[in-house]
């Protein structure tokens, strides 16, 4: 009798276990594989563990991704993609006029164009009145800056004879890449006196604008690589680039000890005024728009903030962010000129392919 009695309980001992855990697997949202073309800049965020985990463990979602620059991925291969995340809205528009509407999109992160240079550029910089600093944030004046790049002002005239050539700021492929895109934006505008470039006085502008990069040489395809190559090369191959506010953010967070020997020679300035590059998601089918909803969860915005640098729509976290490693962070953006028109940036994009 007793053996049977220990032997039932063993039995409903293991019934017991064996229930928890088709409860626990019946609770746990089945895994899906979502399939998209993600620019560069975005890639350690959607590789962040816990990222991963708040859609795998929330959502049952696992985002898988090719990098692509925000208007090549418009015209890639989209078969089996579920989903793209360009760096804008005028990639959005691209899409549209190539595909006609996706099945939803949103602007899920945000983050303000700005140069990178070193502490020597700064100073020449600030030497010809073009820097002022606002709590610890540096702000340049962009039509002082076009204007030494098109008066062909050599670093040697500014101070710093060891560099060589004229004034530049290096960028990605505008006709490929978001933030050159976005940089050319920004210079069309201030080639137009500040503000934003519209088809009347289209053709006047373009003629500046080709010749300013037509000066540049090679262009990056990818804003990741471009920053990551200004970091490795130093002050004498890419004095000046433009990119996003994120990426140094980002950096500091995620490499502490690499950033800490860089921290007082890499500065980060804001344009005055600047762009906005907005990050949207286009959902190109269920599989996408269950992306898209799940990266609206507010702690992954929170995470995309402070570990990732870009402002989301999470305003009381962005002003608390206390904790951000990277020095030099503006706490609001407020010099801020609106991108052209769609129509516009396309005759752009393509007088500078």
């Amino acid at each position: 009798m007793k053996k049977k009695i220990i032997g039932l309980i063993l039995l409903l001992v293991i019934m017991m276990v064996t229930g928890g855990i088709y409860l626990l697997k019946g609770s746990a949202p089945e895994t899906v594989v979502v399939n998209g073309y993600v620019g560069g800049e975005k890639i350690e965020f959607l590789e962040d563990p816990e990222v991963q985990s708040i859609l795998q463990e929330r959502y049952g979602i696992r985002a898988d991704y090719a990098k692509a620059g925000s208007l090549d991925m418009m015209t890639a291969d989209m078969d089996g993609m579920d989903y793209l995340f360009p760096s804008s809205s005028i990639a959005e528009e691209y899409y549209e006029d190539l595909h006609g509407k996706p099945q939803q999109s949103e602007i899920i992160l945000n983050t303000p164009i700005v140069l990178y240079t070193h502490r020597a550029v700064l100073e020449a910089f600030d030497s010809q009145g073009l820097i002022t600093e606002n709590s610890g944030a540096y702000q340049i004046d962009m039509a002082g800056l076009v204007s030494l790049i098109q008066n062909d002002t050599s670093w040697a005239d500014i101070g710093l004879a060891e560099l060589y050539g004229n004034i530049s700021v290096d960028t990605t492929d505008p006709a490929r890449s978001n933030s050159g895109n976005m940089f050319a934006a920004l210079l069309a505008n201030v080639l137009n006196g500040g503000q934003t470039l519209t088809e009347d006085n289209l053709r006047e502008i373009l003629p500046e604008l080709q010749s300013i990069f037509g000066k540049l040489g090679y262009m990056e395809t990818s804003s990741s690589d471009l920053f990551s190559q200004f970091l490795r090369m130093g002050i004498g191959a890419k004095p000046v680039i433009a990119g996003y506010e994120s990426q140094l953010i980002e950096y500091a967070a995620i490499y502490p000890d690499e950033y800490k020997n860089i921290e007082d020679d890499i500065v980060m300035l804001y344009p005055t005024p600047t762009v906005w590059s907005t990050h949207v998601l286009l959902a190109l089918d269920e599989n996408g728009q269950k992306l898209l909803d799940a990266l609206l969860d507010e702690d992954l915005q929170a995470l995309a903030w402070t570990k990732h640098g870009f402002r989301t729509g999470n305003y009381s976290t962005v002003s608390t962010g206390g904790d951000i490693a990277a020095k030099g962070v503006a706490a609001d953006i407020t010099q801020v000129t609106q991108v052209p028109s769609y129509d516009v940036m396309k005759i752009i994009i393509e007088s500078l392919q």
